[in-house]
């Protein structure tokens, strides 16, 4: 037994859906993903899904996930069973902008796929994943007060997280259909002062008790006022009010600054990730 790949989602939820739930918190990408596609269609990211579940013995023990234009989402896995997968993917002739993983099986993935493909890869950003512990919001408070954002705010939002996409090389943010899905679940929280947003926070749906937090962003002449860990913890109060036991967030973390905002507020660290980015070879 190996890995199974299928661009079926029904096939994907029943064979590796019990082990996305079993730890919602180190599948919070995965699981995240999978709800938004099950509420707004297999096509909302993009073309092709790819989803594929790793059966070494009697269980699942791994899963991939890959939409749109986003990296290939990888979970736990041993380093050799991440070098296996990129053989597989190499041999049914996938393209790949990227893939993010523990270190350690995101390399080794990386590693194969070089050999298989012309792609040469690249760090596009180390992230830390983090869970809240317990909340514990900014004294003092900046002023203002938080907002549940509206269809009204859908430009705002959109530029916001345009800009945030900018400023952290993401990317797949400034989807208004998607933007319209979080603001139709109350997933997006702004920060007003004087009635004047400031800065902002989302998260995704509760799926499995956890929901994640992200993005967070505060246009550069509001900040270092405050306001970004106000909005987050405000967020994170009404996530847990939502439901959510387990609320998450991940952090880049070549930003000290943010990474010790979360860790003030109550988030504690969980694992690491490692993001390349996949580019043709000369």
């Amino acid at each position: 037994m190996g890995w199974n790949i299928t661009g079926d989602l029904d096939a994907y939820l029943t064979e590796a859906g019990d082990f996305l739930r079993a730890d919602p918190v180190e599948n919070t990408v995965p699981l995240g993903v999978v709800e938004t596609l099950r509420a707004k269609g297999a096509d909302v990211f993009g073309e092709g899904p790819l989803f594929g579940w790793w059966r070494p013995d009697a269980g699942v023990r791994g899963t991939l996930l890959q939409t749109g234009t986003f990296p290939l989402q990888l979970s736990a896995v041993p380093d050799q069973a991440a070098a296996v997968l990129a053989d597989a993917l190499a041999d049914r002739g996938v393209v790949l902008p990227g893939v993010s993983g523990h270190p350690s099986a995101a390399r080794a993935f990386a590693d194969i796929w070089e050999k298989r493909t012309d792609a040469v890869a690249e760090v596009h950003m180390r992230q830390r994943l983090f869970r809240l512990d317990r909340l514990e919001p900014p004294d003092p408070r900046p002023d203002g007060l938080p907002r549940v954002a509206t269809g009204a705010d859908h430009g705002l939002v959109f530029d916001w997280f345009r800009a945030f996409e900018e400023e952290a090389s993401a990317g797949g943010l400034t989807n208004a259909a998607l933007i319209d899905d979080r603001i139709g679940y109350d997933g997006v929280l702004l920060w007003e002062v004087d009635g004047r947003p400031v800065t902002l926070a989302a998260r995704t749906r509760v799926v499995s008790g956890m929901a994640r937090i992200g993005p967070v962003y505060t246009p550069p002449e509001h900040r270092r006022r405050g306001y970004g860990a106000a909005v987050t913890a405000a967020l994170a109060r009404a996530t847990l009010d939502a439901g959510a036991s387990h609320v998450v967030l991940f952090t880049d973390l070549a930003n000290p600054t943010s990474n010790g905002v979360y860790q003030r507020i109550g988030f504690r660290p969980v694992s690491d990730r490692l993001i390349l980015n996949f580019r043709p070879g000369a």
